[in-house]
């Protein structure tokens, strides 16, 4: 537990350490990793995922050793309830009195973006996993960052692709750093990737709302008088609307739903939705590779599900330390840096590069469809469409060196 008065004194303590070296810890002993998580919340599921995927890609990536270069490697993890307050101090609290390497968070974009200027005053590495909001990457990136989750812009990629030719758009997203950054994102990717696709209504609404009925008939008296294919596109975070929104029977004004991807147990009950496409981070029977292989079959054996969307984050994460202790042969966060630049690295959905000039991790992403119920089994409901490998994923660089 954080007292008021140790809240307080984090700033002061933090530069007094950065630039002392009080903190500074030798190359011997276990590896101390931190996790700023957000388990309490809206955000829970996604903690829980996160956290095991960690432990399960630690675990292949050290054949079960759970240690790197002979060293143990211990997990801290710190719940930050979604508060950005509370983001800032618990990395704080990691870097000052836990003493870790590194750390990986926050639980929400707003906790991270609030947490960044931490790990600047510590110089300790920042592994930014889940949060995707483009600032982060972006006008408030520090050098100690690097992420392995994917962005607004990476997720709004690879929904256009499923959205061609003249189109009318409009967005319904929370009204949070998320959701305000993935509308931007979003209407970036459309002008970049699509011309013809007109931008039209945003629709911002409290993360907490449970009813839709004023936002969405905002919308669709938007729409009004507009000829051609409507889509509204709803980049979300936590539960997902979509089923709500369906019951007002958008189909009467002719407008078509996008809710991107989301987790496997948030899809399943989007089961009646036959045909439904948009973009994607993770579906478990998309990737072909030994990492993907493994982390299902185990996952299936020990769970009796596959693995979810954040499960893969999680284990991206623990693929990144890994890679990058091993080839810098040292936790020291100058030497992890030059060798993370541009490093690859193994993940269940497919090489990751961190891109030098804003440490993003550069990525492939999937376009989707929902599969007919009559194909759909348990878990196995969506088609691969197309994979979007990283090449053809022209991710602006947003930062300034």
């Amino acid at each position: 537990m954080i007292s008021r008065r140790r809240f307080t004194q984090f700033a002061t303590a933090g530069s007094l350490a950065a630039h002392t070296g009080r903190f500074a810890i030798a190359q011997t002993g276990d590896i101390k990793v931190a996790m700023i998580a957000g388990k309490t919340g809206p955000f829970e599921a996604y903690a829980k995922q996160d956290e095991l995927g960690f432990r399960m890609g630690l675990e292949y990536l050290t054949a079960g050793a759970m240690a790197i270069d002979g060293r143990k490697v211990q997990v801290i993890v710190k719940d930050d309830q979604l508060r950005p307050d509370l983001s800032k101090a618990l990395l704080a609290e990691a870097y000052a009195d836990d003493k870790v390497d590194i750390a990986i968070g926050a639980g929400g974009s707003s906790g991270t973006v609030a947490a960044l200027p931490i790990a600047e005053e510590y110089r300790k590495i920042l592994i930014v996993e889940p949060s995707s909001a483009d600032s982060i990457t972006g006008d408030k990136w520090n050098r100690y960052v690097f992420r392995v989750a994917r962005t607004g812009t990476l997720d709004s990629t690879a929904t256009v692709s499923a959205f061609p030719g003249p189109i009318n758009v409009a967005f319904l997203a929370q009204d949070n750093v998320f959701g305000r950054d993935n509308v931007g994102a979003y209407k970036e990717s459309f002008a970049r990737l699509n011309p013809q696709a007109k931008m039209g209504h945003e629709e911002f609404v409290p993360q907490g709302t449970v009813d839709f009925t004023a936002p969405f008939q905002r919308i669709a008296d938007a729409f009004k008088g507009m000829s051609g294919r409507k889509v509204l596109v709803i980049p979300w975070g936590g539960e997902h609307p979509i089923r709500k929104l369906a019951a007002m029977r958008p189909d009467r004004f002719g407008i078509e739903l996008s809710p991107g991807g989301s987790l496997l147990s948030v899809m399943q009950t989007w089961r009646e939705f036959e045909g439904l496409e948009g973009g994607t981070y993770y579906h478990y029977t998309f990737p072909k590779n030994k990492a993907n292989d493994w982390l299902v079959a185990e996952h299936m054996k020990r769970f009796k599900a596959p693995p979810d969307f954040f499960v893969c984050g999680g284990f991206a994460a623990a693929s990144a330390i890994v890679t990058g202790i091993r080839k810098a042969k040292s936790t020291d966060t100058e030497k992890l840096i030059a060798a993370m630049e541009g490093m690859a690295f193994e993940t269940p959905k497919g090489e990751m590069v961190f891109r030098k000039e804003d440490h993003q991790a550069m990525m492939p992403m999937f376009h989707f469809r929902m599969k007919k119920r009559a194909q759909q089994t348990e878990f196995d409901i969506l088609d691969l469409v197309r994979e979007i490998p990283a090449s053809e994923i022209n991710l602006p660089i947003r930062n300034k060196r």
